[in-house]
């Protein structure tokens, strides 16, 4: 399905045919995980979502729910896994969004978006070379970012 363009009114919709067709129960709180998300704005660890939600005062959901909603909402394709790190991993809402590649600090967890037409088009060229038919693809670089570099200097 595609994601890029889709309101949070007609992505609810879509997300409750999903669940129909997984013959999940279409249940408010999931539908209402779909405005939380979305404007939590930031990457996120499930524990997190769930720990800012409970500041939330007009809407409350399930520390169980949110972590099978985030799940379905994965597979469903609204959310995806950035990286795993020290037994953690961290998603973000990709709805509206086109694609991006990701630096992540070792030290702080800092994660910082980038796109790089010349990296897609390298990626594009391996694939030809090789035959090969991607679907899709990731990129993290480890490694410290400028303010933690300047901790340590």
């Amino acid at each position: 399905m595609i994601l890029m363009s889709v309101s949070t009114e007609e992505l609810k919709k879509e997300f409750a045919k999903f669940l129909k067709r997984k013959n999940l129960k279409i249940t408010r709180s999931r539908l209402d995980l779909i405005d939380l998300i979305a404007n939590y704005n930031k990457h996120f660890e499930i524990e997190e979502l769930v720990n800012w939600i409970s500041t939330q005062n007009d809407k409350k959901v399930s520390r169980s729910t949110v972590y099978r909603t985030v799940k379905l909402l994965e597979e469903f394709g609204a959310v995806k896994e950035v990286i795993k790190k020290n037994n953690k991993t961290i998603y973000e809402f990709v709805v509206g969004r086109s694609h991006h590649d990701h630096l992540v600090c070792t030290n702080c967890g800092k994660i910082i978006e980038f796109v790089s037409e010349d990296i897609e088009k390298l990626q594009d060229e391996i694939c030809k070379q090789y035959e090969f038919k991607p679907t899709h693809h990731r990129l993290e670089i480890f490694g410290l970012c400028k303010e933690c570099r300047e901790k340590i200097s």
